[in-house]
């Protein structure tokens, strides 16, 4: 299975499964020099580790990551990077009894078509759990690009009908939802909680904004920036959808309406919605959104060749991709 490396100047190898004893990344291309410590690291991690509120999978992981090799004394070395977080809450007797059927809308019959055997418990590679080392890697990017003046920064603006308007940063950190809009919690569990007793599950909509961005990132035609964001982030399991400036809201508006007019801010021209060519100018922020399709085992099953699984179902799998997200690594061009 190829395919487990993203990036070119700035690399990230992922390895492990959902009930392995352990998961693996390999970060290479990182700057020496660079202070880093475990808390770098491990900040991220607590957003994303599972069991952290009653609507995430209930699955108790501590994610504590360790670090191989790649830093000493607080610094990295330019040597690579090597990441381990160990399993401790695999309970692989839960999928026991699904090991030879195929649960619809996850990788298992994929899976078994393409290798000749599949991992079943949890999804092995399949699983979301994988993407425990991309935020790992991830903080490592946001540390250096955050020494070059960039800030990315995500939080929750839909939960399926529920639209949630952007009122302030300082609130998506103090609730289960990332939501920026306190006032909108009460509602968000109330739909949650009915969603529950339902036996049904949610998709969501997670919008991010990098701010800082230096213009003139990406190279044509294949490695526009716009081009090489969708590419990862359409690789996170439950992102079926990513939309960059207007995106999709696009098709509704005219040329005078869309366009991306420069306007004087300093020394260089600014946009406001970044959307010059798959290259960003120097735009005071660029909004990307991507969408999550509800998580595909609901408690309540659902039909496939004879059963399907109803162990450790989650309701809603957006307050994990919030931080997946988020910080992914640095530019690879």
């Amino acid at each position: 299975m190829s395919g487990n490396t993203y990036g070119k100047l700035f690399t990230v190898t992922t390895a492990g499964e959902s009930h392995g004893p352990a998961l693996v990344a390999i970060v290479d291309g990182c700057p020496p020099g660079l202070e880093l410590s475990l808390a770098d690291l491990q900040r991220d991690l607590d957003r994303r580790k599972p069991g952290t509120s009653r609507h995430t999978t209930q699955r108790q992981e501590a994610d504590e990551v360790e670090i191989l090799s790649g830093v000493f004394e607080g610094r990295t070395t330019g040597c690579p990077i090597g990441l381990l977080i160990r399993n401790t809450d695999q309970k692989s007797k839960d999928y026991s009894a699904i090991k030879d059927l195929f649960r619809p809308a996850h990788a298992d019959y994929s899976y078994h078509h393409k290798y000749g055997i599949r991992d079943y418990r949890g999804g092995g590679r399949s699983s979301a759990r994988e993407t425990a080392m991309r935020v790992a890697a991830g903080a490592i990017a946001k540390k250096y690009l955050a020494s070059q003046g960039i800030v990315i920064r995500g939080y929750m603006s839909r939960l399926g009908p529920i639209e949630i308007p952007f009122k302030s940063w300082d609130s998506v950190e103090q609730n289960a939802f990332f939501s920026s809009d306190p006032d909108k919690v009460p509602e968000l569990e109330a739909y949650m909680d009915q969603l529950r007793r339902d036996q049904d599950s949610v998709g969501a909509k997670i919008t991010v904004v990098a701010e800082g961005v230096m213009p003139g990132l990406g190279e044509p035609i294949f490695d526009r920036l716009d081009a090489e964001l969708a590419h990862a982030l359409m690789s996170i399991n439950a992102v079926k959808g990513v939309e960059i400036g207007a995106g999709f809201a696009s098709i509704s508006q005219r040329g005078t309406e869309h366009r991306d007019e420069l306007t004087p801010e300093a020394s260089s021209p600014t946009t406001p919605v970044a959307s010059s060519a798959g290259s960003p100018p120097a735009s005071r922020s660029s909004p990307t959104w991507r969408s999550s399709r509800p998580p595909a085992s609901p408690p309540r099953g659902v039909p496939s060749t004879s059963t399907a699984t109803r162990w450790r179902s989650s309701p809603r799998a957006a307050t994990t991709l919030a931080w997946v997200s988020v910080p992914r690594r640095s530019p690879r061009r």
